[in-house]
């Protein structure tokens, strides 16, 4: 039997003959359980946030991009290639052509990135979910469409209900340095825009269109600047990466989703760890009252400390004692404060009690939710860790000082 546990616990839950040590202790418990709530419910809604965002960037960006690791364009090897999109895990293959080109639109001017696609590809009801307004369509009945970014139509005022006005295209032409005519330096083509994309920043300036419309534009025929590739769901991303990796040499470079947007996964693991640590700091604060609680513990029971030595127990049994009284102390509050957390995070999923505001281009009206076992790992163990160190300290000290009083 642990003594040190056994009289702590006695302590813990027994009447005190000062009436405030009862309340330091319950103003202690209530610290780290508020502490450690507010860090649950932090962690899991910024969860559901960069899960929100991923979703988003993931709907449209591909799983594998594959680009050349010199120059902005590469030739199609067509019986290499042709090896990649014949692989049975490859669900989607698209080639792409990207380059920046002007666009004018009344008397507005922007400078956007043109993005050539296959015009079957994706469309339907999961593309048109990724638009704020119209279709994803890129070709009807002969014609070509644009689906452009929300930053592209909005500073050029693109209006789709306008069908007599054209976005008109502009990219310098190959070969021609400079000519007395300056129009004879650009290509220029219209097209008619068919739907504008949800806001999202790596999306914002791009103009997608036909694969066919984009080569006219950037007069090139033949190359292509990458081609994405989308995997059969389950397949094993990192896997199939090495292999076509290894499959394409060194000439190439096939980049996962995080690697094609590094900057967006960089800041959403910074922003949360820094979210987690200015909470804890404030949990921290709370957990220092356990000094007080201790300190207040040990003068009351200080008859109760002269009989322990008289029987013969150490200065090292005591402090146990009040060590483990800290401990008992913290862990309550973190278990009780994990329990309410995780009982309000469920709350919000099934009832949306907080809501993110009234805007029309809101993706979600609430606060979206995402309970990871890993966040109570990681607050218990930080409350854990944090009371063990403040209660070594705080026993070690207020012992000590009795037993030199004594």
């Amino acid at each position: 039997m642990n003594i040190a546990l056994y009289f702590a616990k006695r302590y813990l839950f027994s009447k005190k003959t000062i009436n405030a040590v009862n309340i330091i202790s319950g103003i202690s418990v209530v610290g780290v359980l508020v502490s450690s709530a507010s860090l649950i419910v932090i962690l899991s809604f910024y969860n559901g946030l960069e899960h929100l965002i991923l979703s988003m960037y993931n709907a449209f960006a591909p799983e594998l991009r594959i680009e050349p690791k010199q120059g902005k364009s590469f030739m199609v090897d067509s019986a290499l290639f042709g090896a990649v999109k014949q692989n049975p895990r490859v669900q989607g293959y698209n080639e792409v052509l990207q380059e920046r080109v002007l666009l004018r639109y009344g008397e507005g001017q922007y400078i956007a990135t043109l993005k050539g696609i296959r015009p079957d590809f994706a469309q339907g009801p999961s593309t048109d979910s990724l638009l704020h307004d119209g279709h994803f369509v890129l070709r009807q009945d002969g014609e070509d469409y644009a689906v452009l970014g929300a930053r592209v139509q909005g500073t050029l005022g693109i209006s789709l209900a306008d069908e007599l006005r054209r976005i008109e295209v502009f990219s310098p032409r190959k070969g021609i340095k400079s000519s007395i005519n300056p129009a004879e330096e650009f290509i220029m083509r219209t097209i008619r825009p068919a739907g504008v994309l949800a806001y999202q920043q790596e999306f914002d300036d791009l103009l997608i269109v036909p694969m066919e419309f984009a080569r006219e534009v950037l007069g090139e025929f033949e190359q292509v600047s990458a081609i994405e590739i989308n995997l059969l769901e389950g397949s094993n991303v990192t896997a199939i990466q090495h292999e076509l990796s290894s499959l394409l040499g060194e000439a190439y470079v096939v980049k996962n989703r995080e690697q094609q947007n590094p900057t967006l996964y960089k800041i959403i693991r910074t922003e949360k760890w820094a979210v987690f640590f200015i909470t804890a700091f404030t949990g921290i604060i709370a957990i220092f009252n356990i000094v007080g609680s201790l300190t207040m513990l040990v003068i009351d029971k200080k008859k109760d400390i002269s009989v322990l030595m008289g029987l013969g127990a150490s200065n090292g049994l005591i402090r146990r004692i009040f060590f483990y009284e800290g401990l008992l102390i913290s862990l309550i509050g973190c278990l009780v404060g994990l329990l309410l957390g995780l009982l309000f995070c469920i709350s919000q999923q099934y009832f949306g009690w907080i809501h993110l505001g009234e805007g029309e281009n809101m993706v979600t009206d609430v606060y979206p939710v995402d309970i990871r076992a890993g966040d109570f790992l990681l607050v218990f163990l930080t409350v854990f860790i944090i009371s063990a160190i403040i209660s070594s300290i705080s026993s070690r000290l207020s012992i000590k000082q009795t037993v030199r009083l004594s």
